[in-house]
Formats: C-alpha cells, sequence, structure tokens
C-alpha cells in the first residue's frame, strides 16, 4: 500500500533565497495557531524582506531550517545568541507537519547549540494565552517567566532637540559601539548586544539612540523603523534593546526616544518592556504609554536570566 513519504531532512541553514518560503511557513502556521486560539479571520501577513535578512544574519550559524523529501521547507528556527544571553525566535512547523515530534527535536537543538556557544540565559516567548505552546515548551524543561509587555506610544508632532545617533559617530564609531558594549556588560556581565548595533547599521534598518551624562554614556536604545510587515509603510519606532544606568537615565532616553521617532516622521514609539524591571513599566505607564501586546518569557530550568546589578536592561527577544 502506498504511503506519501513524510521524512524531513535538516537542519541545514538558510540562505538569502529561502526567505520566500520562511514567509509561507512563518503566516501559515501562526494565522493557523491564532485561529485555534480563536482569532478566526486574522490572517498574519509575510514579513518584510529586511526583516528576515536581520533575523538570518544575527542567528548566523543558529538558523536552522528542516525540509521535506521534495525540498519544501517544513519548519524553522532562528536561534539569537547576544554574549551569554541566548533566546529564541521566531520557529514554526508548517501545519500539515504539525504534531509528527518536529517541535520538541527543533527546540532541543535550539537548546544544545546555545549550551555549546556558551549561553547562561536560554528562553524563548511565546503568547500568555497559548495553554498548548506553555505545556509543550514545559514538557522540555521551559518554566514560565516574567511577562514581556509591549506598550506604545504616540509620538507628539512638536519640536525636540536632536538625539545622539550612533549612525553620525562617522570615525569615533568603534569607541562608540565599544562604551555599549562596556555599559551593557556593567549592569548585566556577559551580556553583548554589539552585532545587532552593527546589523541593524548595516542593514539600515534603525540606528542607536544615545543618552550621556557629564559626557559619559548613561543609556542606549536600538530600535528599527522598517516596516515589520511585507508592503506596509513606515509607522513606528520599535526599541530592540535599551540599556540606561540609571532611572534618571532611563527618562532622558524615553524624552531621546521620541525625538528620534520625530525624526523618523512616525507617529508611534513602541518599547517591549519586561515585567520583573517594575520601576520602568510603571514609569511608562505613566508617561502615557498604552499596553499593546503581552508575551510570555519561559526559561530553560539552569539557565535564568542574567540579573542586572543595577540600571535597566530591556531586551526584545522577537525580531
Amino acid at each position: 500500500m502506498w504511503r506519501p513519504d513524510r521524512s524531513v531532512r535538516g537542519p541545514d541553514r538558510p540562505t538569502l533565497r529561502d526567505i520566500e518560503p520562511l514567509n509561507r511557513v512563518f503566516a501559515d502556521a501562526f494565522t493557523d495557531r491564532y485561529s485555534r486560539d480563536g482569532l478566526v479571520g486574522v490572517r498574519v501577513p509575510h514579513l518584510n524582506t529586511l526583516v528576515w535578512r536581520y533575523a538570518l544574519e544575527d542567528a548566523g550559524d543558529g538558523a536552522m531550517v528542516w525540509r521535506d523529501a521534495d525540498g519544501q521547507m517544513v519548519a524553522f528556527n532562528m536561534v539569537h545568541q547576544s554574549g551569554v544571553e541566548g533566546w529564541m525566535g521566531p520557529l514554526a512547523v508548517r501545519p500539515d507537519r504539525q504534531g509528527e515530534g518536529l517541535g520538541s527535536t527543533m527546540v532541543r537543538l535550539g537548546i544544545e547549540w546555545l549550551k555549546g556557544q556558551g549561553a547562561r540565559t536560554i528562553g524563548l516567548e511565546t503568547m500568555p494565552r497559548t495553554v498548548e505552546n506553555i505545556g509543550f515548551y514545559s514538557r522540555i524543561g521551559l518554566v514560565p517567566g516574567p511577562l514581556t509587555v509591549t506598550l506604545v506610544h504616540d509620538v507628539p508632532r512638536r519640536g525636540t532637540a536632536p538625539p545622539e545617533l550612533l549612525s553620525t559617530a562617522g570615525a569615533q564609531l568603534p569607541l562608540r559601539m565599544e562604551e555599549c558594549r562596556r555599559l551593557t556588560d556593567e549592569l548585566t556581565p556577559g551580556v553583548d548586544f554589539t552585532r545587532e548595533i552593527a546589523l541593524t547599521r548595516d542593514l539600515a534598518i534603525g540606528d542607536t539612540t544615545l543618552v550621556r551624562e557629564r559626557g559619559e554614556l548613561a543609556g542606549f536604545a536600538l530600535w528599527h523603523s522598517t516596516p515589520l510587515a511585507a508592503g506596509r509603510a513606515k509607522d513606528e519606532v520599535r526599541v530592540l534593546k535599551l540599556v540606561a544606568r540609571s532611572m534618571a537615565a532611563f527618562e532622558r532616553l524615553l524624552e531621546a526616544l521620541h525625538g528620534t521617532a520625530v525624526r523618523e516622521r512616525v507617529g508611534r514609539l513602541a518599547i517591549r518592556c519586561q515585567s520583573d524591571f517594575a520601576d520602568a513599566y510603571l514609569r511608562l505607564v505613566s508617561a502615557g504609554f498604552r499596553v499593546h501586546w503581552t508575551d510570555l518569557r519561559m526559561l530553560l530550568q539552569g539557565y535564568p536570566q542574567v540579573p542586572a546589578t543595577h540600571g535597566i536592561v530591556l531586551s526584545n527577544w522577537e525580531i
């Protein structure tokens, strides 16, 4: 009796030629997920090609895809590392191949890859309402942690002082990058966002806003303004990484980010804040930021978040 070939090969490292199939699997899998969560009629759009380039190049050897016997993409996992901080996302399995154990294999391989790279924090984020996903990841050894709350604020169309941007550093660029690395390491030892900062600059999809106190770097925010969805207009500045030595530096950084958004000619500023930074979260709320979305951070047992010695370090685990 004839049976279809259900074999899967991988993982392989994807190339830029794989962006179209990545988009198909991404859109189909997340649309199916939303439908099963009761959000019927929601269609997840394809991501901007530049956003995929950022994800692929940021993950590097941690970018993994699986293909079926016909060579068609079945699943993918983008595994990222920022110094000792490691995380996975996005990851998805084609709806017609779910329930075969591939998802578990993907996550376990991502975990082992991060362990081999020396990561001390290993985790991912999922939707809090998706109890199936929470149970699935828990069976692999991931434990629910803090919420990551996306907060948004409409940008006032008023004049502000021009912010200091990394892109204007010129010959001082290596020095400015090293300042960012040192400040991050001071607050969260071993965490390093310089690869993401450099890649954002190279792809021209955003920039890094800097604030100083008495000439010394007191905080920075890495952000993207290129649209997330393919074919959409630029409409927001999305903060991916934010580091501030103190609450005063955080407040100055918020002001500078509003100036950044005005400069980018967008109407909205979005910041993803981990709920364990309660003071920063409440400061955003008091400043008029609105809660827009929530994700649940899940961490591998024995590989917890690197605690901040002081200050504020917000690290987005999404692209």
